[in-house]
């Protein structure tokens, strides 16, 4: 059965990737849909119309839920033709002023989640599947106060460009997704909103547009989907100036 998974699953982004991939690809027979909040995944489950939903309330700081993934995987052999990796956060703050639990935490979702759900799901991947990795402006760059967070989200699309040639003889695409900051809880949850004047300054992408264009994207085989041409200049900024001034310039 032709499936997507996606992790995340239960609001912002994630929520509107779902809603767009019912769109964009009505091949598509099945969705894992995987977050912490099964009442939030239950909800979505009900938008998505008569395809076949498996919620999956799974915490992917949490290693034993690869082990779980993985039992489900074998059990089921899916044939998995969309993997969207797009369970992540982020905290703002300076390193030696931020909690260790929450550096931790976002090198273990941001990075290690999504290495590994790409690692598990390719087995069952498909040539012509496609992956889909969420990361961020500030991947660009790296910023000040979020310094943690921009090096995983560095990680991501590094990533996903190597992932994408290595992949190539198989058929299988790999898509880094760049957004800009978004009116979502991750702001909220970061501790970002109204802690942040450079934030505040900066223009705010819609989460329904960047996931109809990421999803395109998607399809399309693009390695770099970043939404707008505000962001569009900043990337090309972040290559040709120099990056200490690029720091100075970010700081959060």
């Amino acid at each position: 059965m032709r499936t997507a998974i996606i992790t995340g699953a239960s609001s912002g982004l994630g929520r509107e990737l779902a809603h767009q991939i019912a769109r964009t690809f009505p091949e598509v027979e099945c969705f894992w849909l995987i977050a912490r909040r099964e009442g939030r995944l239950r909800e979505l489950s009900g938008e998505l119309g008569a395809r076949k939903i498996y919620s999956m309330s799974l915490d992917l700081c949490d290693e034993k839920s690869f082990e779980t993934l993985a039992e489900q995987l074998r059990e089921e052999r899916p044939e998995i033709t969309l993997l969207v990796n797009n369970a992540g956060c982020g905290y703002l703050g300076n390193v030696d002023e931020t909690p260790l639990e929450r550096q931790t935490t976002m090198t273990k979702l941001n990075v290690t989640a999504l290495t590994a759900m790409t690692r598990l799901c390719l087995d069952y991947m498909p040539r012509g599947a496609r992956i889909l990795n969420i990361s961020s402006i500030a991947s660009f760059c790296p910023n000040p106060r979020l310094t943690v967070y921009s090096a995983t989200k560095y990680y991501v699309s590094a990533y996903s460009r190597s992932l994408g040639v290595e992949l190539k003889n198989r058929g299988i695409t790999v898509t880094a997704v760049c957004p800009g900051p978004m009116a979502t809880e991750f702001l909220e949850v970061g501790g970002i909103t109204g802690n942040s004047p450079q934030f505040e300054r900066l223009p705010y992408c819609d989460p329904k547009k960047v996931a109809r264009g990421a999803v395109k994207a998607a399809r399309a085989g693009r390695a770099v989907y970043t939404p707008t041409a505000f962001y569009k200049f900043y990337r090309l900024a972040a290559k040709v100036v120099p990056q200490r001034w690029m720091i100075k310039a970010t700081g959060t």
